[in-house]
């Protein structure tokens, strides 16, 4: 997908001030620990994670949404009505109805002729619904877009301590389904897409490219869905698999990426990876041809944070200034699916906000 008119305005981002460390995370699994003789420090050691935060437990998605675009329409510095479709598109959300963008579209007192929707899509949950905004701008329909979600792994990473904890029938080889919800943090991001001509940045986002390879949507799935029970899922993954299988997915989204974007490998600037672990990110950058020194992480203080990895990364990025002005940036995006989403922005001006959630 091609796009002429369409920039990105700004991103506002909320990070969690409660910050666990992969120690406490062994620390709570001290029982399982004990009963495998597993040696500690093993799960910073595999997935090069040594911190992730939580909201505090009573905070729901929606809240922490506010926020985040709260902090982007004031880096953006325009009206809360002057936005013609809000799309809130994280994992977690408050309950199964209504849409979690409805209480985000009440309390940031968005218009009443904007479109709200959430979408999911796994990690890609924003980036897909950055697509949908982007098409609505390009075709005439709206003239700027809010794409926020944020996701909260406290439930998750809690679930899985106390099964893993209580189960004593798992071994050295069965636990490694559980160690990729061990890896979950909580962020969020909110991002402002404008038509050109009210745009004051002139960040043109040129270029979306999708592949699905659905054949493995099974490799990491969820229990059933309990956003109205608490929101307290177990995950099943087979880790092995779902990187070989990603890793070439992506490779596969890249290479359509450089046609549909006539981009060359050597002129991408900086890139940003789903922020999913080391061992994945080095392996995708190896596979596509890129180079660390170019990519930006927050996986090792931030962990896993779904759909707000890539957009919050991007906003780090740009505050810490590996992202500047007159740079091509490629956002890589990969979700369970398996789903890829890569995106091509000519970068321009940073207008970026974000806090602590405090």
């Amino acid at each position: 997908m091609k796009f002429q008119q369409v920039c990105i305005e700004s991103l506002g981002y909320t990070l969690p001030s409660e910050v666990w460390s992969s120690a406490d995370v062994e620390q709570k699994l001290a029982p399982l620990y004990r009963r495998l003789k597993l040696p500690e420090g093993r799960l910073e050691l595999m997935t090069g994670i040594a911190e992730r935060g939580f909201w505090p437990a009573d905070v729901p998605p929606s809240q922490v949404s506010v926020r985040s675009c709260q902090a982007a329409l004031e880096a953006a510095d325009i009206a809360p009505d002057s936005i013609g479709c809000l799309i809130h598109g994280s994992v977690c959300r408050d309950f199964l109805e209504p849409a979690t963008a409805c209480t985000v579209h009440h309390q940031t007192r968005l218009p009443a002729d904007c479109l709200i929707y959430d979408v999911s899509n796994a990690c890609l949950g924003i980036l897909s619904g950055m697509i949908q905004a982007a098409c609505m701008i390009e075709s005439g329909q709206i003239k700027s877009a809010m794409i926020v979600g944020s996701e909260g792994g406290r439930q998750l990473v809690e679930g899985t301590i106390a099964a893993l904890n209580q189960d004593h029938t798992l071994t050295r080889k069965s636990i490694k389904s559980a160690v990729a919800s061990l890896t979950i943090g909580s962020a969020s991001a909110a991002v402002v897409l404008t038509h050109e001509s009210i745009s004051k940045t002139k960040n043109y986002l040129t270029t979306a490219t999708t592949l699905a390879n659905t054949a493995w949507h099974n490799l990491c799935q969820s229990d059933q869905d309990q956003a109205g029970a608490g929101m307290q899922p177990l995950m099943h993954t087979d880790s092995e698999v779902l990187l070989k299988q990603g890793i070439q997915t992506g490779v596969d989204t890249f290479g359509r990426f450089l046609e549909e974007s006539q981009w060359q490998r050597e002129t991408i600037d900086r890139t940003v990876c789903h922020q999913v672990g080391v061992a994945h990110r080095k392996l995708m950058l190896e596979s596509l041809g890129l180079v660390a020194e170019n990519d930006f992480a927050t996986f090792g203080f931030l962990g896993n944070t779904g759909a707000a990895a890539l957009p919050s990364a991007f906003a780090i990025g740009c505050k810490e200034n590996f992202i500047e002005s007159g740079q091509r940036v490629a956002w890589l995006g990969i979700g369970s699916g398996i789903n890829s989403t890569m995106m091509a922005i000519e970068w321009n001006e940073s207008r970026v906000a974000g806090d602590l959630w405090r």
